[in-house]
């Protein structure tokens, strides 16, 4: 017998494709139209959501019984700003350059809706280890879609990835640049992050028709 029952995996495999947060639930949009533009960025943001979530389903998971109905709101924005704030600290004291690219945004995971999502719907109901296994699956959903928007995005709109220049040299016209191929800048803009979100979520909804019918 595995580590995992199957039942236990499909909270971790459900939320890759069938039930994915960005695609099929349409949360998280705002970071991922906000922090895209660059392959490393989207990475540090899904690896941050990735250490909010999963920790942050545990802490909740431990505490769902002693925690009044009345505030558990506020119970919940105090453990995930805690684990920002945390998460923010360690950037600026090993990634300071990446800190100040992302800003604003890390401090927003705050508000990010798959986080209270999962709490109220999953970590208030079940126990610490299903709770930590959701967070991780839904976390790594997000992540996939911020990944691959990040990919294209940074690819097709600076010709690199995570820096390295990967096309070529487009002063020095080497690689694809010397047949006449230019960046397209327009995808460094938050329209294109939009547009490519919804071509994902056109493909991800098409595939999993039967899924949203029933639901």
């Amino acid at each position: 017998m595995g580590l995992l029952s199957k039942k236990d995996a499909k909270l971790i495999t459900d939320p890759l494709a069938d039930n994915n947060p960005i695609t099929l639930q349409v949360l998280g949009i705002c970071s991922a139209l906000a922090i895209t533009a660059e392959l490393k960025a989207s990475i540090v943001m899904s690896v941050a959501v990735l250490f909010v979530l999963g920790l942050g389903n545990v802490v909740i998971s431990l505490m769902r019984n002693i925690i009044p109905s009345k505030i558990r709101i506020i119970v919940q924005l105090i453990v995930v700003a805690t684990l920002v704030i945390i998460v923010d600290l360690v950037l600026k004291a090993f990634a300071y350059e990446l800190s100040k690219t992302l800003s604003v945004f890390v401090g927003l995971i705050i508000t990010n809706c798959i986080i209270m999502g999962r709490f109220e719907a999953f970590a208030l109901a079940n126990g610490p280890w299903k709770s930590f296994l959701d967070g991780i699956g839904n976390s790594l959903g997000y992540a996939v879609i911020l990944i691959i928007i990040g990919f294209f995005r940074e690819l097709l709109g600076s010709g690199t990835l995570l820096g390295f220049k990967v096309l070529g040299d487009p002063i020095e016209k080497t690689g694809v640049y010397a047949f006449g191929y230019e960046n397209n800048g327009f995808m460094l803009l938050a329209p294109m992050a939009l547009i490519t979100v919804g071509i994902i979520i056109w493909v991800q909804r098409y595939k999993n028709q039967d899924l949203i019918e029933e639901n």
